[in-house]
């Protein structure tokens, strides 16, 4: 792909079936573009803020920065916004109960510093390296354990408004079903909306904030510091991040036609990079977005111009507190409605990476990455060690990449374990 007359120079269609990279369509569409990727993230990226105690207004501020700043490394050429990663939340309130919010930023800055990284390693020397230490099975297992790490924590905020959750838990299975398209996709957003309206007319909402909060404003800034005990909890989520964006580079490979290969170093780098001054500064890590690949893959429009429009548009919303007091008013029963789906899904997630890649599970050195990882995972296993604190997240991670390398080499000194086919990394979505 040849970008037209620089950097910022899209060429203009008034038409066609599918819009490039480097194309755009006229400002006013582009925009409205840009403004359905607007709503396409923002459900799931003001709800991470949300549901770790971090400002959702600097979250929304940061990740339009990060957005941008995805755009300028990886050259204007990779269509992809930036917004909050799942992947953080139990390690980030692990991190705040232990040692305070701004350990939990700490861990987000060096989780960040290690992807980008990892992305400058990826950049010079491929991607297969990363495949073969983390083949479908190891990394579906640690995707399922983080989603499912959290469901003590979904239930602790379902329990506080059981009758609001259960119909914000209803009204999502609903959405599911009787939107299509955009609106479908949305259904976590729409629950949320209803469900905040519910509880509002239930009056468990407190709006003493709201009404306090300047309508435009810098966004709270937070710095971070540096505790070698929570540091641990960090480095299954540097994992995620890079299966996340992997994937997500693979999608838009399938989606436009355009080989990403190359790119993939630089897009695990802007990803580092961005996590790193979301996490100076009090916001949430980013994560490519799955939401934003949707809505391409219904429009066919994949301008670069249109995620310019997001990123702007998202730290516009960040610089609104009236804004970020809305959202951090939404009430436990609203989220543990929403999250009771939400995080089983991500655990879901790490399942479907092992059925898209044909994780044959007769083999026991599958059976048994995959089933003590969870264990570990589920019932949150820790262990202490000097100053540092290995939780269950991180404990999982570091079994299932050891049992799965241990059993592979030892079986294939003594002949009990097959040789596999390289590693097929499908798109994550």
């Amino acid at each position: 792909m040849t970008t037209q007359g620089g950097f910022f120079g899209w060429t203009k269609v008034d038409q066609g079936a599918v819009i490039a990279p480097d194309q755009r369509l006229s400002w006013p569409r582009t925009v409205s573009i840009g403004l359905q990727h607007i709503v396409a993230m923002f459900g799931a990226t003001f709800l991470v803020p949300v549901l770790t105690g971090f400002s959702p207004a600097t979250t929304l501020f940061f990740s339009g920065i990060g957005t941008l700043l995805f755009l300028i490394i990886t050259r204007n050429r990779m269509p992809s916004y930036l917004g909050s990663s799942f992947a953080i939340i139990a390690p980030v309130l692990a991190a705040t109960a232990s040692d305070g919010p701004a350990a939990a930023l700490g861990g987000l800055v060096v989780a960040g510093a290690l992807l980008a990284i990892i992305g400058v390693i990826a950049h010079f020397a491929g991607i297969s390296w990363i495949e073969a230490l983390m083949p479908p099975i190891v990394t579906g297992a640690i995707v399922a354990l983080i989603g499912f790490n959290l469901a003590p924590a979904a239930k602790n905020n379902y329990e506080q408004g059981a009758v609001t959750a259960t119909i914000v838990l209803v009204l999502l299975v609903l959405s599911v079903v009787l939107f299509k398209g955009l609106l479908g996709r949305l259904a976590i957003f729409l629950s949320v909306v209803l469900g905040y309206l519910i509880a509002w007319w239930r009056d468990e909402i407190d709006t003493s904030a709201i009404g306090d909060a300047k309508w435009i404003g810098l966004p709270d800034f937070q710095g971070p510091s540096f505790h070698l005990s929570v540091l641990p909890m960090f480095l299954p989520v540097v994992l995620v991040l890079v299966v996340e964006n992997i994937g997500h580079v693979k999608s838009l490979t399938a989606m436009t036609g355009i080989n990403y290969d190359r790119s993939v170093g630089r897009a695990l780098f802007a990803d580092g990079v961005s996590t790193m001054l979301a996490g100076s500064g009090g916001g949430s890590a980013t994560t490519t977005y799955a939401e934003n690949i949707g809505v391409m893959a219904a429009t066919k429009v994949y301008s670069t111009a249109a995620y310019w429009v997001a990123g702007i548009g998202a730290i516009l919303l960040g610089l609104s507190p009236k804004i970020g007091a809305t959202i951090a008013a939404i009430p436990p029963g609203v989220l543990g409605g929403v999250t009771t789906a939400l995080y089983g899904l991500v655990g879901i997630l790490g399942i479907h990476i092992w059925v898209s890649n044909k994780v044959d599970f007769s083999k026991p050195i599958n059976q048994f990455t995959a089933a003590i990882a969870l264990i570990i995972g589920i019932a949150d296993y820790s262990w202490k060690i000097g100053d540092l604190q290995f939780g269950g997240i991180a404990l999982g991670a570091i079994a299932a990449l050891a049992i799965y390398h241990s059993m592979k080499f030892i079986g294939g000194l003594r002949g009990t374990v097959e040789p596999e086919s390289p590693a097929k990394s499908e798109p994550v979505l």
